[in-house]
């Protein structure tokens, strides 16, 4: 049976990857990314990703290759696996599962076969990108577990969207039928309805994303 671990780090703004720093200028998210894996006479891998706008961003290094309608997939060479996490990943045989880059952060999804490929991975992302954020681990099941284990990051939440979501769970909100209604758990809080319900669906959108492995 696998032992494999589903990983999920984060890079803040400034790493040098080229698609992530433009989610950066264009303020928006990059999440559909093709990259190659074999390229030949050993040039550079290259990636095809999808910006949407009413026109291709124009920049030094990118390559237009087809538009459909607002869609855009824009080429891009890597410069190696010194200069981009995906390639750092890709050298230890770690295909990037998901891809996500919002106003310059990055978020990456991969699947190590092992705890010690998961070590050697994240060592050697941590020496080459000191600020990454290991976000999330999430471990194979084994034969006699029911359930799939997720770490949440409570972390993520705020202190006041976590009192909320506390409160809410505490008085029953979640329960069929409701113990207590919006209404009751604001005043609870001492705040008005529609400031409980923007506090509860932004924590419950973060504690989704963790469970679904869909984290913004």
């Amino acid at each position: 049976m696998s032992e494999g671990i589903r990983a999920t780090v984060e890079f803040p703004t400034g790493t040098p990857c080229r698609i992530a720093r433009l989610s950066g200028e264009i303020d928006g998210i990059i999440d559909t990314v093709w990259t190659s894996v074999a390229t030949p006479d050993g040039a550079p891998s290259t990636s095809d990703f999808v910006v949407r706008g009413e026109a291709p961003p124009e920049e030094p290094g990118l390559e237009h290759v087809i538009s459909v309608g607002d869609r855009h997939v824009l080429r891009v060479a890597h410069d190696g696996p010194a200069a981009c996490p995906c390639e750092c990943i890709g050298r230890f045989g770690c295909p990037v599962q998901r891809y996500l880059a919002q106003s310059g952060r990055l978020r990456l999804v991969f699947n190590a076969t092992s705890f010690e490929q998961l070590q050697a991975v994240v060592g050697e992302l941590n020496e080459r990108f000191p600020d990454l954020d290991v976000r999330r681990l999430v471990r194979a099941p084994s034969a006699d577990e029911a359930t799939d284990a997720v770490f949440v990051d409570r972390g993520q939440l705020t202190g006041r969207q976590l009192e909320v979501l506390q409160t809410a769970y505490r008085e029953g909100y979640f329960e069929t039928p409701r113990r207590a209604n919006a209404t009751e758990i604001a005043a609870t809080l001492d705040i008005n309805p529609s400031t409980f319900a923007e506090h509860l669906a932004s924590a419950q959108r973060k504690v989704f994303g963790d469970v679904l492995e869909e984290g913004d």
